[in-house]
């Protein structure tokens, strides 16, 4: 993982060959992100955003946009830019908007520019934290899952790119209006609190802990949040009735994440697909420059 599909023939690397075999074998390609949960195509002449959102664009599956705290812009179409929070920083592992009612099942990278050292972009099966979670702490795991998770998180009205998790509410939900932004905000499943900076506090839960999926041998994903929003500055992760998450529990998961994690080197052109239901993902410190786009899909 990932699985590496590179052209058959050196002069089949072309863009319009490439284009040519996706739409060819849509239901196949399709699959094939399920069975193995990540492939990368590599050594096509896939240059910018534009060949990037015909790639994205042949499958015809349906847009979704992004929710979240990661500050983005948009580039073209169906493209944006990934987090554009400090390449110095770590982006901690998630499934991809893993909070809002409807994730997206599939998540796009392309890399426009590969970083000179660092800036992998790490997957973890999430089956294999379930199963060592479970392996470990037996009590705790069915406490939460029969309990839920509460999560919050605290946003400002404007966007601060100096921060990984700077992305304003106005932003956020694509309205200054409060009213708009709060109707807004319950169709995604959170309640909102205004703060007196005007920012706003969210609420979510009650949240699963795990889930399963269909096509993906039943197997319980450890789709939560827990490691990446307790105890932060900005966001909390409890139970959903107010109990604490043990503090070792969290600690222990977080070293159970990383053990599992798998990276490879970005080569520029190359265009990773993720089975956003099976995968974690992050993002590793990285010298700039950095340019990975995203799109992602339902």
């Amino acid at each position: 993982m990932p699985l590496v599909l590179e052209p058959p023939e050196a002069d089949k690397g072309d863009i319009e060959s490439l284009l040519l075999g996706l739409k060819a074998n849509k239901d196949w390609f399709e699959q094939l992100i399920i069975t193995n949960s990540a492939v990368l195509l590599r050594g096509f002449d896939v240059k910018n955003p534009q060949d990037f959102n015909e790639i994205v664009e042949t499958f015809g599956w349906e847009d979704i946009r992004y929710v979240g705290p990661a500050p983005r812009t948009h580039i073209y179409k169906r493209v944006w830019t990934a987090n554009e929070g400090p390449l110095s920083e770590f982006i901690y592992y998630h499934h991809e908007m893993v909070l809002i009612k409807e994730s997206p099942k599939k998540l796009m990278l392309f890399c426009e520019v590969p970083p000179p050292e660092g800036g992998e972009t790490p997957i973890v099966p999430s089956f294999r934290v379930t199963e060592r979670m479970v392996e470990e702490f037996p009590e705790a795991v069915e406490e939460m899952e029969a309990k839920g998770l509460k999560y919050t998180f605290t946003a400002l009205s404007k966007n601060d790119t100096s921060s990984m998790r700077g992305r304003g509410w106005e932003d956020a939900f694509g309205t200054s209006d409060p009213e708009e932004a709060e109707k807004r905000a319950k169709a995604l499943g959170m309640d909102m609190e205004w703060l007196p900076n005007g920012g706003v506090k969210t609420i979510l839960g009650p949240r699963p802990l795990t889930r399963v999926f269909e096509g993906r041998k039943g197997r319980r994903m450890w789709f939560n949040t827990v490691v990446g929003m307790h105890g932060k500055e900005l966001s909390s992760a409890t139970m959903a009735d107010g109990t604490e998450l043990p503090e070792k529990v969290v600690k222990r998961c977080g070293q159970i994440i990383e053990e599992e994690s798998i990276q490879f080197q970005w080569e520029k052109g190359d265009v990773l697909f993720l089975d956003n239901l099976a995968l974690l993902h992050g993002r590793r410190p990285s010298k700039p420059p950095r340019r990975v786009l995203v799109a992602t899909c339902k």
